[in-house]
């Protein structure tokens, strides 16, 4: 049995609460039980439409759990719920302080790229998820208690910063290890 209603949020999908704050675990088992109910298997042996349904289903299940699972893309999808544009290429302002903590750390990125030193690498990306979680903390009670969306895509402004700089971080770890 495929689910109702295709137009339903992410959050209803999986029958959760409308929160940044999730159950990691229900959602798990909310996506296996759903993928269950449409994977194209079970309906192989139907009429095309129904096989067409399915596949449609299945694609709108695997975006709802990819975006509900990383805590980036679940805060912005919440404050797109809630009306909010990020504005994550047209609003590139920063507070200073974060701005000087960007470029100290791309410095240490950089600098421990230079000397191939996989120890200083590891301290940065400690530091950075030390960070990511900090501002994760923020998020939530910006989305879920407060209901501060203004300074919740602030918040996912700098995420995205240090999403991009852990990537950076993990290229560096391949290049050092090559």
């Amino acid at each position: 049995m495929m689910p109702a209603n295709f137009q339903q949020d992410f959050f209803s999908l999986f029958n959760l609460p409308r929160r940044f704050q999730i159950d990691g675990i229900a959602l798990e088992q909310a996506y296996r039980d759903l993928q269950a109910q449409v994977h194209p298997d079970k309906f192989a042996h139907l009429p095309e439409a129904d096989r067409r349904l399915s596949m449609q289903w299945t694609t709108r299940v695997n975006e709802a759990f990819q975006t509900l699972r990383s805590p980036l893309n679940r805060a912005r999808y919440l404050l797109t719920l809630h009306g909010v544009d990020t504005q994550e290429e047209s609003n590139t302002s920063m507070p200073v302080e974060f701005l000087m903590q960007q470029m100290e750390w791309r410095e240490a990125l950089e600098e421990a790229l230079q000397a191939k030193d996989m120890g200083a690498l590891e301290t940065l990306e400690q530091r950075m998820q030390h960070e990511t979680r900090n501002l994760q903390q923020q998020l939530a009670a910006d989305l879920d208690d407060t209901l501060d969306f203004a300074a919740a895509s602030g918040i996912v402004r700098k995420l995205k910063f240090l999403e991009k700089l852990a990537e950076e971080i993990h290229a560096a770890y391949d290049e050092i290890d090559n």
